[in-house]
């Protein structure tokens, strides 16, 4: 895995797997590999996966059960809260952006109007 060198590694870690559990790909009550098997996976220290591991144990994301492991929180309502606010992060920065290229907020509206018009076309499916 290659990781920034810009940014911390075990920061890096846990946007990867806040991004599996908001995605579902970690689901709700899920149980997490060991420390060991995570650091090997993602070619890291295991206490750089530690690391990450009990801040997304702090934000209440993972849960420990005493001697059988992590599990990914059961509260669904916490989920779609950091789900959101992923999304609104990332379409701020994009916006961001678009603005330092000198788009209006009218010019923006019909990019991505014309984007998601593409998009829909392309795939056949009605969705993104």
């Amino acid at each position: 895995m290659e990781f920034q060198s810009s940014t911390p590694i075990y920061l890096q870690l846990i946007d990867i797997l806040k991004l599996q559990i908001v995605s579902g790909k970690l689901k709700s009550g899920d149980k997490l590999p060991s420390v060991r098997d995570l650091a090997l996976e993602y070619g890291v220290n295991p206490n750089t996966m530690q690391k990450a591991l009990s801040q997304l144990e702090w934000e209440k994301l993972v849960y420990t059960v005493r001697t059988t492991g992590r599990y990914v929180t059961e509260d669904r309502e916490l989920i779609q809260q950091l789900r959101r606010k992923l999304a609104e992060m990332r379409i701020g920065e994009l916006l961001a952006e678009l603005r330092k290229l000198g788009y209006s907020k009218e010019e923006i509206r019909q990019l991505l109007d014309s984007y998601m018009e593409e998009m829909i076309e392309d795939d056949g499916t009605g969705t993104i």
